[in-house]
């Protein structure tokens, strides 16, 4: 059997981490610190953990998830107010349309759109009649080539 405070009695960190390798770091020190206590005062290996280190390392979990779930909030909250800026954005954009769309209710703007309608008509049917009388003209060019001239 070794002595009290020889160096096979006290279990290194990698030798836990083999041990139980479901712990964390922050666990296994505990572990190990308890251990070394437990042979300060006599007490053996194989005790179980008292009910002050369950706690305090759920109490570790606990504010460890505590610190995820405060990020991902802050995450979201940062994501909100991105949207609400843009929604904001959004609506300005709008309204300068809408200001711009006001003048198109305009009299004069209503007859200058029916004007320009009946001017494009015209240009379409001129473009007509100046096609009909081009085959008109080619037709004559034949006729009278057929003819001698």
């Amino acid at each position: 059997m070794t002595k009290h405070g020889d160096s096979q009695t006290k279990k290194t960190l990698h030798e836990l981490a083999k041990e139980f390798p479901n712990k964390t770091y922050r666990e296994l020190e505990k572990y190990r610190d308890a251990d070394r206590q437990e042979e300060a005062i006599g007490i053996g290996h194989n005790q179980p953990p008292d009910l002050v280190e369950v706690m305090a390392i759920e109490n570790d979990k606990l504010k460890g998830r505590s610190l995820q779930l405060q990020d991902a909030l802050n995450k979201a909250n940062k994501e909100k107010n991105d949207l609400y800026n843009r929604i904001a954005e959004l609506i300005e954009a709008n309204e300068k349309e809408v200001k711009n769309l006001k003048w198109i209710k305009d009299q004069d703007y209503i007859f200058l759109v029916d004007e320009n309608k009946k001017l494009h008509q015209e240009v379409n049917e001129l473009k007509a009649d100046n096609k009909k009388l081009a085959k008109e003209v080619d037709d004559r060019i034949v006729r009278a080539r057929e003819a001698g001239m």
